[in-house]
């Protein structure tokens, strides 16, 4: 394979991690690497789909539907452990809610008729997990007041922090790498609730990829911990380590997918 393309649906500030982990893949493989950003998120998931990008970090909705889909095409690489104490040692993340910390919203009850936004309604962190625990809580419609689309996780605190929305739910790493570059967000946020944890989104690879080729990056990822340089691009990730995943670790996805979907879509 002449180069091996790699592409991330996470939030953008991933892209400076995923941009380092696809040049250690180069170096640990030998092979030419490039990390696809230069196009919209929704054009490299086609491209991977399409095989024209061949390795992705996707949230863990996009990997259930495209296997229940077709397990033909994607094969799962490995998953991240997270550094922090919240995570336990597992493969899994969480989904904050937070509001500002100048508002009035103490528990998620004291949300009922506020304005709320999601990223987008493939996610799992942002969209189907608030919309399962309603479900679950017996909220079958019309909880929130108002209902926005922001596009991206960094987005809906950006609107958060501008009043246009009262409270968001927000990928638990992501929230995490923003407070870490921002430190004036902890004083400006408040978490009323996590909702989770939930199976982490994972690396996945096409199969077009050849299998010895494909065992090889799964090393890469699998051992990437035993080198100074690798554990220090995942240190900056705040990622302990990465470890082997199967298809049924996200099986509680599928579950809460299921529930979230007897509720009337947001749109």
């Amino acid at each position: 394979m002449p180069l091996l393309k790699v592409m991330s649906i996470q939030a953008p500030n991933a892209d400076a991690l995923c941009a380092e982990i696809t040049a250690y893949l180069g170096e640990y493989l030998r092979l030419p690497t490039r990390f696809v950003d230069e196009i919209p998120w929704q054009e490299r998931e086609r491209r991977f789909d399409a095989g024209e990008i061949h390795i992705g970090w996707v949230c863990s909705l996009p990997y259930v539907q495209k296997a229940d889909c077709d397990p033909s095409f994607v094969e799962l690489l490995a998953a991240p452990l997270m550094s922090g104490a919240r995570y336990g040692g597992r493969a899994v993340y969480f989904s904050d809610v937070v509001t500002r910390a100048d508002s009035p919203f103490r528990t998620f009850e004291d949300l009922r008729t506020a304005a709320w936004a999601f990223n987008e309604p493939n996610s799992h962190s942002g969209y189907t997990i608030t919309r399962y625990f309603l479900a679950a809580h017996g909220e079958r419609n019309g909880f929130f007041g108002k209902i926005l689309e922001s596009g991206s996780h960094q987005n809906s605190l950006q609107w958060l922090l501008e009043k246009r929305i009262d409270a968001t739910a927000i990928d638990s790493t992501v929230l995490e790498t923003e407070l870490a570059a921002h430190p004036q967000l902890a004083r400006q946020l408040r978490r009323i609730v996590t909702m989770g944890p939930s199976p982490i989104p994972p690396w996945i690879i096409h199969t077009s990829v050849p299998p010895e080729l494909r065992r090889g990056v799964r090393r890469a990822f699998l051992e990437m911990h035993q080198s100074a340089a690798g554990r220090e691009i995942l240190r900056r990730g705040n990622i302990r380590r990465l470890i082997r995943a199967s298809d049924a670790d996200y099986a509680p996805i599928r579950m809460m997918a299921a529930l979230a979907d007897t509720l009337p879509p947001w749109r």
